[in-house]
């Protein structure tokens, strides 16, 4: 089985620096065998990728989709941070997607996908995890999607 860093290489990811803490936070804690993977936006090489809201600003749920697995991306970047190595995550426990959308808006859940399905064809069965899709009225810096992630590590 290949490694979750082999996986990316063959998904064409290359991992960027992790985003460093945008307030007063850091962007990982580990406690024992656990990592709390602090929110992370869609940022490609330190700028924001994505903006506005689902169902308003003409973002579709797909658009939605592909600013989440940038996080997803963003929140693997900073787990290797912690970690050195990603082949050390055991499972993906818990990830909480935030959507930012107007009320009506109903498919927070398949915008949050995009990182899910993400962190599944990296790691695998070990990468199928609870979740939380939650619509928000609005993100930091405008965005329209941040993830947080519980990882269990060796």
């Amino acid at each position: 089985m290949a490694s979750p860093e082999q996986r990316l290489e063959e998904l064409g990811i290359v991992l960027p620096e992790p985003v460093g803490a945008l307030a007063a936070y850091v962007p990982t804690v580990r406690s024992g065998s656990m990592v709390y993977v602090s929110g992370q936006v869609p940022l490609v090489d330190g700028k924001v990728a994505h903006t506005g809201r689902l169902g308003v600003d003409g973002l579709t749920p797909e658009e939605g989709a592909q600013a989440a697995r940038v996080c997803a991306v963003n929140v693997l970047a900073a787990l290797k941070a912690e970690l050195g190595q990603l082949s050390r995550v055991r499972r993906v426990v818990k990830v909480t997607g935030f959507v930012a959308s107007e009320p009506d808006f109903v498919d927070q859940p398949k915008v949050v996908n995009g990182a899910s399905e993400l962190l599944v064809e990296v790691f695998g069965e070990a990468g199928k995890h609870a979740r939380a899709a939650v619509g928000v009225a609005s993100l930091p810096l405008g965005v329209p999607v941040e993830v947080e992630a519980i990882v269990e590590v060796e």
